[in-house]
């Protein structure tokens, strides 16, 4: 091996975002803002593998999660669709993870995971699976428009004929009107929400830093649908969506997502990408595929430290999380503040 391999953390490293921005296959998860809000309302410790030689830079990032309920792991990376390594073509693979089983069996993880897009682990069979929608952008709207499927346009008229209206912002107010619909959204499918803090420091490290946007559609003057978008360098992230069930038949979502994709084209970004969806979801698979996006594959790879192999995982079903739906939301809200740093 001709290069030395060191552990970093991203937070103390002022050129990080501009070294990443460098690579190829960057994304906004990568960023040292999504470091910080995971590291800040998790107290996840960033631990970032990376190789630095004349000619190239590559990393691996990892949050290192040490909890009593769930065992300590390193995650590339928590709450996040994928986190690509960021590795050129000279870097033999199977160092690389040697490396990672040594690295992780000194900190004494269970195992490690890494969240891919990329082809870096194509001979490995993955533990889980995901769709995955990337839009790419043009400067016309009119050629966006023509790849949507005829009922997402419908759905976008219909939403501007009963009187929805929309806002974009990155102000302390949108994030708490969403977070609102966020709560709600949840609930209904049965799960706890994140803590208020993780959304406060979406706020504090990515909206406040012009990384972000807020969509917010409204009703006579109620808010009923909103999205959470990211950006770094030329790509833009869909993150989070919420909607009031009650104004459904209004299809405001349609309208919120297709302002978003108007505000990425007029700023110059060169891609949205709608985030990862189950193999099971039916019914987001086919919102999604209205957009015109291309569709490939997320694998993640699951190491067993104990065990030194690749595992396969099953998905949790709805059955489990269904209990949650008939929880007060303020229960929810405890259980999400007290369990979320846990899950990762």
């Amino acid at each position: 091996m001709g290069y030395k391999i060191e552990i970093i953390n991203p937070l103390d490293e002022p050129e990080w975002d501009q070294i990443v921005l460098s690579t190829c296959n960057y994304s906004f998860f990568h960023s040292s803002a999504w470091a910080n809000v995971l590291s800040d309302s998790y107290r996840y410790r960033p631990l970032y593998f990376t190789i630095s030689t004349q000619n190239d830079f590559s990393a691996l990032p990892f949050m290192e999660i040490k909890s009593s309920i769930t065992g300590t792991r390193g995650i590339s990376l928590p709450f996040s669709d994928y986190c690509d390594p960021l590795f050129t073509q000279s870097i033999d693979m199977n160092e690389i993870l040697n490396f990672l089983i040594t690295s992780g069996k000194k900190a004494s993880w269970k195992y490690f995971e890494i969240r891919a897009s990329n082809n870096f682990f194509e001979a490995l069979k993955p533990s889980k699976q995901f769709y995955h929608h990337v839009l790419r952008l043009s400067n016309n709207e009119n050629d966006i428009l023509a790849k949507f499927r005829s009922s997402t346009r419908r759905n976008i008229d219909k939403a501007i004929r009963c009187g929805v209206k929309t806002k974009i912002g990155n102000s302390a107010h949108d994030i708490v009107d969403y977070y609102r619909l966020h709560c709600k959204t949840r609930k209904y499918h049965g799960l706890p929400p994140q803590p208020f803090k993780f959304f406060r420091n979406i706020f504090k490290f990515i909206l406040s830093n012009n990384l972000g946007i807020i969509v917010l559609a409204t009703y006579n003057n109620k808010c009923i649908a909103g999205n959470v978008y990211f950006h770094f360098g030329k790509k833009a992230y869909y993150k989070y969506g919420a909607s009031d069930r009650k104004y459904q038949h209004f299809r405001a979502s349609n309208l919120v997502m297709w302002e978003a994709i108007k505000y990425y084209i007029q700023n110059s970004y060169e891609s949205l990408c709608f985030g990862r969806t189950d193999l099971d979801d039916q019914g987001l698979l086919q919102y999604k595929n209205g957009w015109g996006a291309e569709c490939t594959m997320l694998k993640y790879y699951k190491y067993d430290l104990k065990n030194d192999r690749f595992m396969d995982e099953k998905l949790i079903t709805n059955k489990t999380v269904n209990i949650f739906k008939h929880f007060p939301m303020l229960l929810l809200r405890m259980i999400g503040l007290l369990l979320y740093r846990h899950m990762g």
